[in-house]
């Protein structure tokens, strides 16, 4: 087992036996107003191992007083569930138990945006092997390099290192230290002509379903193919001004159907936008 820092009063031994103790009692306590003292005086001996412990998870993206929160309830859960006997001592099966709580807490809920599984995992190898090689080759490893100490591809590891930001982002409406430069959004936003026009479109296709296939059809050939009014005629074995004339006459009934949607256009712009427009 790991050393952990002792609590300010007791030596290891000390604080071993005075643990003991109070499982012997709290193992003879017969109802909750018995047991949660004894339960609170085991977790006071051992609030010094969380702080220790959270402290190694520092500087991950995580405060530190909320990493020694989650240590503090994964203590409270290990006193109620050790049983004497089926471990060395209490800190031996204390130990693992708030590891793997930290651990499963990065995991579910330490990222704002969360990875995938396989990164978060890939990122808990990478840290540990990183260490290891910054002692081994004297220098910062490449990606080259950790990437082949666990066994992944060079890919794979910068993609956690982009993964790794999902801990703490960047707020779009964090502003530079420029205070005349626009903050962030400014460089990320973009206009939509496909979102601008998205309710026109929706107005539009039920507009459309008031018009046969044929009438349809010669909208197609003039607005999507973009096709003339002459090769439509020639196409369909009519004359250009009869062409003219169904489209004018399909228009006029789309802006009739529309204008009964859009109450806050006025019938006679409309019309004159729409005239225009065939």
């Amino acid at each position: 087992m790991s050393q952990h820092p002792l609590h300010p009063r007791l030596s290891f031994a000390e604080r071993d036996a005075e643990t003991s103790e109070l499982f012997r009692r709290l193992a003879a306590a017969r109802t909750p107003e018995d047991s949660e003292p004894i339960v609170e005086e085991i977790v006071h001996l051992y609030l010094d191992l969380c702080a220790s412990m959270a402290g190694r998870y520092d500087g991950r993206g995580v405060e530190h007083d909320d990493l020694v929160q989650v240590a503090r309830l994964a203590l409270v859960k290990a006193v109620r569930r050790y049983e004497p006997g089926h471990a060395p001592s209490f800190a031996a099966y204390a130990v693992p138990t708030i590891s793997g709580e930290l651990k499963r807490w990065f995991r579910d809920r330490g990222w704002v945006v969360r990875p995938p599984r396989r990164l978060q995992e890939l990122r808990a190898n990478l840290q540990s092997v990183r260490g290891r090689l910054e002692q081994e080759l004297g220098a910062t490893p490449t990606d080259a390099e950790l990437a082949q100490a666990v066994g992944a591809t060079v890919e794979e590891v910068r993609e956690v290192a982009t993964a790794a930001t999902g801990f703490r982002p960047l707020s779009l409406d964090c502003s530079p230290s420029d205070e005349e430069r626009p903050g962030l959004e400014a460089f990320l936003a973009a206009d939509d002509d496909d979102l601008a026009g998205a309710d026109d479109r929706v107005c539009l296709a039920d507009a459309l379903t008031e018009l046969d296939d044929d009438e349809r059809e010669l909208l197609l050939m003039r607005y999507v193919e973009g096709m003339t009014q002459r090769e439509i005629g020639e196409a369909r074995g009519v004359s250009q001004m009869q062409v003219s004339r169904t489209l004018r006459r399909i228009t006029v009934r789309l802006h009739d159907h529309l204008a009964e949607q859009d109450t806050h256009t006025p019938p006679a712009e409309a019309a004159a936008e729409m005239g225009t427009a065939s």
